[in-house]
């Protein structure tokens, strides 16, 4: 799965991460959400990355948060994702590795992480 949302499905990149955290000591629940990413996968196997050539390809760059998303460290999820030609170039879904003060302080750390990516 770690493969699949690093390099092919951006769109798993968040559960996965998510996922991730538990995997020194996983629960029922945990392989229950893992059995259920994989029965979302085979049932959107068309999907994928398709690469054209185009002519003057756009650049554009979406950064979101999800504010306190793990409560029991008070820490956030950042995501970005860059497009060139309307095809997902880079991405990625991180726990924040510091606590933000609030929800602008969380943003401000997702752009600066996205910020990063683009130069």
């Amino acid at each position: 799965l770690m493969y699949l949302a690093n390099y092919t499905r951006p769109d798993i990149a968040f559960v996965v991460n998510l996922l991730a955290r538990y995997s020194s000591s996983p629960t029922r629940r945990h392989w229950n959400e893992v059995k259920q990413t994989l029965r979302y996968l085979r049932g959107t196997m068309d999907m994928g990355l398709l690469y054209l050539n185009v002519l003057k390809p756009e650049l554009n760059g979406y950064a979101d948060i999800g504010y306190l998303s793990d409560s029991y460290n008070g820490k956030s999820q950042t995501g970005y994702l860059f497009t060139s030609g309307g095809t997902t170039i880079s991405w990625r879904s991180v726990k924040q590795i510091i606590s933000a003060t609030s929800s602008n302080h969380a943003e401000i750390l997702a752009l600066h992480e996205a910020s990063r990516e683009y130069v």
